[in-house]
């Protein structure tokens, strides 16, 4: 029998660190070779790790969420007789190179070593190694051992749909009072109503939940360390202003009805021609603010982010060259990259280098929000729900479609004189259509 201790490895992004988000395995499980392991992550992508040898798991690096550095043990494995020199060379010399969804998949794992059992255990590095230690749980006052024996208590009467409907209530029928020998529904009415001690509960009202715990590991925890950072360091000020939308409503209702074989659109392909558009004279919100060497540096190139909400939290990826696409094309790639975040195959590259945000929460948007810079960004467009309302247009009262935008800006570098005009002029833009399609 022989040890081997399986350290992480350099991924190849330049990365001193990662989190474990998953464990596939835990100790006493046996693994065969190339076995999936564990998922760890880096500032952007999810690794998945897989096992060099075949034998069994004695020592794991830590729980779910835990970050380790590159080069420190990941697993130990107990392994069947020796390993030999030629392959514990080409585990050294093999490397890891991301896939084309920007994933790593890791084939066989560098900076591995073979400890014979026999050794003294002080040879092993030094890790996070996580021992289960036995010890003796403390007594569950709710354990059948600690609770009185059934016939120590009287059970209350009641018919098995009575008892059904106590229990998804959560309610303890020895609390009831019967008007007769057993318990019914109309006594479990009076209680929930009146006799609870909790004063009047009208029937119908939501089962008591228990609390749940919830560790804050991997997507989440990346998300929660970006805004803490976006927050701590920006001295954030939003502006929010009306922008009559009927207009331009009606062209997108009309380019729809005649588009063909393209895609449908949405209002945000014209809402980012709009925003290009109006941004050249405004180029202190196309920017990155270095605050650390104190620098500023401001984008021709519209790279625009696109937060998008996906199972593992808020993801923004990025429509790279936004100037140079028309409505149609900036509708497939929209629609492209949404579902590349969503399903969890979008690149490190396509989720990163933005140099502008645009979050919207479509129907869901509210009537004003006051959205978080995407760090080091110096700005972030958040336009709310599109709703009728009454509009007073030369005396006469309109219904027209409204929409109110609300722009986060970065207050070091941009003024609120600056945020306010850039507004009215994508505000003009978005109320003149036509000027969406001049050149």
């Amino acid at each position: 029998m022989s040890k081997y201790i399986f350290n992480l490895p350099d991924i190849g992004e330049g990365i001193a660190e990662a989190e474990i988000v998953k464990w596939h395995i835990k100790i006493g499980d046996v693994v065969a070779e190339d076995d999936q392991i564990a998922d760890v992550m880096t500032d952007k992508a999810t690794v998945e790790m897989e096992a060099p040898v075949s034998g069994k798991i004695i020592g794991l690096a830590g729980e779910e969420g835990d970050i380790i550095a590159i080069g420190s043990m990941l697993v130990e494995i107990e392994v069947e007789g020796e390993v030999d020199a030629d392959q514990l060379e080409d585990l050294e010399t093999s490397s890891a190179v991301p896939n084309e969804a920007g994933q790593v998949e890791i084939d066989v794992l560098p900076s591995t070593q073979v400890i014979d059992k026999n050794e003294n255990s002080s040879e092993i590095p030094a890790g996070p190694v996580v021992r289960k230690e036995s010890e003796e749980p403390a007594e569950d006052p709710t354990s059948p051992d600690a609770m009185p024996a059934e016939n120590d208590r009287q059970k209350p009467l009641a018919t098995p749909a009575v008892r059904k409907r106590a229990a998804d209530l959560g309610v303890d029928l020895s609390q009831v009072k019967a008007q007769g020998e057993h318990i019914r529904h109309s006594d479990l009415d009076a209680y929930l109503n009146y006799g609870s001690g909790q004063g009047y509960r009208p029937a119908g009202t939501v089962q008591k939940r228990d609390d749940e715990v919830i560790k804050v590991i991997g997507m989440r925890r990346k998300i929660a360390q970006n805004m803490a950072e976006s927050k701590r360091n920006i001295p954030h000020f939003s502006y929010v202003d009306e922008i009559d939308m009927t207009e331009l409503e009606d062209m997108r209702a009309d380019l729809n009805a005649n588009r063909g074989d393209r895609p449908k659109l949405t209002m945000l392909p014209l809402m980012i021609v709009a925003i290009c558009k109006s941004l050249p004279q405004f180029s202190m919100l196309n920017a990155i603010y270095d605050d650390e060497a104190g620098i500023v540096t401001r984008h021709g190139a519209v790279h625009l982010g696109m937060a998008t909400q996906t199972g593992q939290g808020l993801m923004v990826p990025v429509l790279r060259d936004a100037q140079e696409m028309n409505v149609w094309q900036l509708a497939s790639e929209i629609s492209r990259l949404a579902a590349a975040a969503r399903d969890g195959t979008a690149t490190a590259k396509e989720l990163s280098g933005s140099t502008l945000t645009l979050t919207s929460l479509g129907p869901l948007g509210g009537i004003a929000t006051t959205p978080v810079i995407n760090r080091p960004e110096v700005a972030i467009i958040g336009p709310n729900k599109i709703v009728e309302r009454p509009m007073i247009i030369d005396g006469e009262i309109e219904a027209r479609k409204l929409m109110n935008l609300s722009i986060s800006c970065d207050h070091r570098v941009v003024d609120g004189y600056d945020a306010a005009s850039y507004v009215q002029a994508l505000k003009h833009f978005l109320e003149t259509p036509v000027l969406l399609f001049a050149d």
